[in-house]
């Protein structure tokens, strides 16, 4: 038996503990000994606060202390987080069964009369270490379950999230734009407050892929949507890529004078991208914008508000491109 295993012997009779000591340690145990309860609660840790679990594999526990009951002892043991899977072994110098009924109620798991046979002493030390073996191992499975839950937990949660954005541009995806504008819309009928989308489409994207191939459209939508996730600054708000080059922002409880300055200061600022569009006449990458504002009535759909920005967004490409347009 190797020196990894400790027990507690808790007796306060000096000759027995030392004779007990001498045959633990023969055998190959480590022993810790205590002469009284308090002595005892110190060599297990449970006599501070904190989480930290007693090293102590096995606790031999003499029914009478001068300072305490054995059996409070071994029911304060029982009843603490980090020691109640310890094994107790009571030691009794008599077969009272009163004693070793309350022993047993207490949550001892085996009694040993003095004087000890040595056969039957350690053949009852080893059936109570296999047990605390048995216990250590299972909570150590339970452990590590409860760290395979934890990372799959964390990693269907990173799924998510990565289902929810766009894998180019890095704004939130349509599905995730979905969601949210039918949650803030619903939440703005009860509050009987307004919510505000603006609808933005990158002007001639098509001609600008012909000119320059995808990969620089590619990097023209990026460019937009990093200015897109920078005017929408409230942790509340959205900004996402709607699908193709077309983009969508959602500004709950945003007024109408808040929702305009928002757009317009967007479309400036794609414009000061200044990237270079020759089949533009703006002459460089250029945006249009729809906004359209509700305070939605009871029975109203969030797809009316999509409707609305879209019929901006088209007024916008129809009045000439490059501008912001409010609907009715």
């Amino acid at each position: 038996m190797g020196t990894s295993v400790v027990i507690l012997l808790i007796d306060d009779d000096p000759q027995l503990a030392k004779l007990l000591g001498v045959r633990l340690q023969t055998a190959g145990y480590q022993v810790l000994s205590a002469r009284t309860a308090n002595e005892a609660l110190v060599c297990l840790g449970i006599d501070r606060e904190g989480e930290h679990e007693s090293q102590v594999d096995l606790v031999m526990l003499d029914i009478f202390l001068p300072d305490a009951s054995g059996i409070d002892l071994c029911r304060r043991i029982k009843g603490d987080l980090r020691t109640c899977d310890i094994p107790v072994i009571v030691i009794t110098g008599s077969d009272d069964e009163e004693h070793l009924q309350q022993a047993f109620d207490a949550g001892a798991m085996d009694y040993i009369e003095k004087p000890f046979k040595s056969v039957e002493l350690m053949a009852r030390i080893r059936s109570a270490l296999r047990l605390k073996a048995e216990i250590d191992q299972r909570k150590r499975q339970a452990k590590e379950l409860i760290a395979v839950a934890e990372k799959l937990k964390a990693a269907n949660e990173q799924l998510r999230q990565l289902s929810f954005h766009d894998a180019l541009t890095g704004l939130h995806n349509r599905r995730y734009f979905d969601e949210f504008l039918e949650r803030e819309f619903k939440r703005a009928q009860r509050a009987g407050t307004g919510i505000s989308l603006i609808m933005v489409d990158i002007d001639y994207f098509k001609a600008y892929n012909d000119r320059f191939g995808h990969q620089a459209g590619d990097e023209a939508l990026r460019q937009v949507a990093t200015v897109l996730a920078s005017v929408t600054q409230r942790s509340n708000d959205l900004a996402a890529r709607y699908g193709g080059e077309e983009f969508a922002i959602v500004l709950p409880d945003t007024a109408q004078t808040g929702t305009l300055a928002i757009a317009e200061n967007l479309r400036q600022k794609v414009e000061a991208l200044r990237i270079s569009h020759p089949d533009s006449p703006f002459g460089v990458v250029t945006i249009s914008a729809g906004i359209a504002i509700q305070y939605p009535k009871p029975k109203e759909q969030a797809q009316g508000l999509v409707e609305a920005a879209d019929m901006a967004l088209y007024h916008s490409k129809r009045a000439g491109r490059n501008r912001v347009s409010l609907a009715s």
